[in-house]
C-alpha cells in the first residue's frame, strides 16, 4: 500500500509544477482513502505536503522569471492570516463536515477549471497597478478555505493572480506557488494545536510529491494548458464526486430533490461562466 500511496503522491507534484495548484485536492484523498488517515490529521498533514512541495517547485519558475514576488508577497500575506484563523476554527468542525465541504471546494475548483480560460499572454512585465484592497478581500477568502480544509487553493489563486495582477498566465501559475507555500505553513501553524501529524509517512508523501513538482515544471509550458486543465478539471469532478458519495448518507442521494438541486448548481455555473468570459475586463486589469 505504501508504495500506490507513493506513487500517487507524485501526481500531488506534478499538478503543481505544471498547473500552479491541485496539489491538496489529490493529497487530502490520497491520505484519507489510502493511507487511512482521520480527516484533521490528513488535512493538516496536506498543508505540510503542499507548502513544501510548492517551495521547491518555485525554484525552477523563478529562475525562469515567471514569478512576480511584489504580488505574491502580498497576496501571500494577507492569505497567512486566513488560513491561521480556518485552521485554528477547523478544530471545532467535525471530520464529515470538512470532507464535506473539501468535495464542495473540488466541485467548485473542477468548475472553475473547465471554464474557458483567457488565451496566455508573453509574460512581459505588467504595468498595471495593484488594487490592494481587492487582494486583501480575495487573499483572507482563499486563505481561509485553505486552513480549514486543506485546500491550497491553487485554482483560485492562479485566476486571481491574472486578473487581479494582471499577470500573464504562465506568471500566475509560478506566483500562485509562493502564495501557496505561505498559506499553507500558516494554515498548518492553526491545525498543529490540535492534531498530532504522522512525521514519517508525511516526510515520504512529501518526497515523492516534491520529484514530481520538478518533473511538472519541467514540462510546465509544454503541454497545450487548455487541454491539460480540462482533464483535470473532469478528473477533480470524480474525484469530488466520490468524496461526497462516502460521506453523505445514501437517501440523501436518493432524493430527487439532491439531483435537482446539483443541476441548479450546475446550469448557475455554466451560465456565470458565460456572462463572465462575456463580461468587458475591468479599467485596471489592462495594460496601461
Amino acid at each position: 500500500m505504501i508504495t500506490l500511496i507513493l506513487a500517487a503522491s507524485v501526481l500531488i507534484g506534478v499538478s503543481l509544477g505544471i498547473l500552479g495548484g491541485g496539489g491538496s485536492i489529490l493529497t487530502v484523498p490520497i491520505l484519507v482513502y489510502l493511507a487511512g488517515m482521520d480527516t484533521k490529521e490528513a488535512i493538516a498533514t496536506s498543508l505540510f505536503v503542499v507548502g513544501v512541495t510548492s517551495v521547491v517547485g518555485l525554484v525552477p519558475h523563478a529562475r525562469a522569471g515567471r514569478v512576480r514576488w511584489r504580488t505574491g508577497l502580498i497576496f501571500g500575506a494577507v492569505s497567512m492570516v486566513g488560513a491561521y484563523g480556518g485552521g485554528r476554527l477547523a478544530e471545532y468542525v467535525p471530520g464529515t463536515v470538512l470532507l464535506v465541504a473539501f468535495a464542495l471546494m473540488m466541485l467548485a475548483t473542477a468548475a472553475a477549471m473547465l471554464r474557458k480560460s483567457p488565451k496566455s499572454k508573453p509574460a512581459k512585465p505588467a504595468h498595471t497597478e495593484l488594487p490592494v484592497k481587492h487582494v486583501m478581500v480575495e487573499g483572507l477568502v482563499v486563505g481561509a478555505v485553505t486552513g480549514l480544509v486543506g485546500s491550497g487553493g491553487g485554482f483560485l489563486v492562479v485566476p486571481a493572480l491574472a486578473l487581479l495582477g494582471g499577470l500573464p498566465m504562465s506568471v500566475a501559475v509560478g506566483t500562485s506557488l509562493l502564495v501557496i507555500a505561505m498559506k499553507s505553513f500558516s494554515g498548518l501553524a492553526g491545525h498543529l494545536n490540535g492534531v498530532q501529524i504522522d512525521w514519517g509517512l508525511a516526510l515520504a508523501v512529501t518526497a515523492a510529491a516534491v520529484v514530481g513538482s520538478l518533473i511538472g515544471s519541467r514540462f510546465a509550458g509544454r503541454i497545450p494548458q487548455d487541454a491539460l486543465r480540462k482533464a483535470f478539471g473532469w478528473f477533480v469532478v470524480v474525484m469530488g464526486v466520490f468524496v461526497l458519495g462516502q460521506q453523505l448518507p445514501q437517501a440523501i442521494w436518493a432524493s430527487p430533490l439532491t439531483w435537482t438541486g446539483i443541476g441548479l448548481a450546475v446550469a448557475t455555473v455554466v451560465t456565470w461562466s458565460t456572462v463572465r468570459a462575456r463580461r468587458p475586463r475591468p479599467a485596471w486589469t489592462r495594460p496601461r
